[in-house]
């Protein structure tokens, strides 16, 4: 594959505020990839089909947000185990003709969490696991927990019936995924060491004092605004936090990885090309 005139882009709804192409940028730059673009495309699962089918072979790859990485598993050649466990690809690979589709966000989750020395499960058992909210991401955070060497979960929602989705997927990876509602949070704080926040925006304001006394190390995807109450309360109490621009992060730095075949891929200027924007966007 040649480094010049090469296309990737973002795909999704909303995708206006997108961080992604910052950071590809970041690395292509850095990488020597003059010729390589990333943009960032409206698309909703209606569009993607046909998009797909007008990409012409200067088109490297695809990154995808929601809502579209679910309908992406049936629009490719290929998939990997991994994208389909999950039930969803947010990475699609243009080579040769094909589409072969992955699923980074898992990588992400755990590179972030290693990364901070954060430790999925402890010595004996237990559940050491609380996972608040029960979406696309919490599904990814179990399978990167099973991953890590967690074989128990807690996951609170606050409807059980539409977790059904993400427990099939911790079960796929061996989890044990006992399910409760949101207002249990408090109970089950004692048995945690490391507490999961999938919540959107300010969902997870009220769970800050409880959290933070636990003691339990907190890893919430949301990277903006930040910090947030739950993450400022734990940072305060002297306790781990990992951010999601962390997932975000490491997740691009694969993306990059398998769109370019390079493995050389400048984590800390994309590192910094991001903290930059989220800090101009401020």
């Amino acid at each position: 594959m040649g480094e010049t005139g090469r296309r990737a882009a973002v795909l999704g709804s909303p995708i206006a505020h997108s961080l992604s192409p910052v950071l590809h940028r970041a690395a292509y730059a850095a990488m020597g990839l003059d010729g390589w673009s990333y943009e960032a495309i409206e698309c909703g699962e209606e569009d993607l089909a046909a998009l797909l089918d007008g990409l012409g072979p200067e088109w490297a790859g695809l990154s995808l947000t929601m809502p579209l990485k679910r309908v992406a598993l049936d629009l490719v050649d290929s998939v990997s185990d991994l994208a389909v466990k999950v039930g969803g690809v947010n990475t699609i690979v243009l080579r040769d003709g094909r589409r072969h589709g992955g699923n980074t966000d898992v990588h992400g989750i755990a590179t972030a969490l290693t990364e901070a020395g954060v430790k999925a499960s402890r010595p004996g058992g237990g559940a050491p696991a609380l996972v608040l909210g029960g979406g696309a991401t919490a599904a990814s955070a179990l399978a990167a927990l099973a991953g890590l060497g967690l074989d128990e979960a807690v996951l609170a929602v606050r409807t059980p019936e539409r977790a059904a989705g993400a427990v099939e997927v911790g079960e796929r990876f061996g989890l044990a995924v006992r399910v409760v509602t949101l207002d249990r949070v408090p109970a089950h704080l004692p048995a945690a060491e490391l507490v999961v926040s999938t919540l959107p925006g300010r969902a997870a304001d009220a769970f800050a004092g409880p959290v933070a006394a636990s003691g339990a190390a907190l890893f919430d995807v949301v990277y903006a605004p930040w910090p947030t109450a739950l993450a400022t309360a734990v940072g305060r109490a002297g306790g781990t936090v990992v951010g999601g621009f962390e997932m975000l992060l490491h997740q691009a730095v694969r993306q990059v990885t398998l769109m370019t075949g390079r493995e050389d891929v400048p984590v800390e200027a994309m590192r910094a090309a991001g903290e930059a924007e989220l800090s101009r966007r401020a």
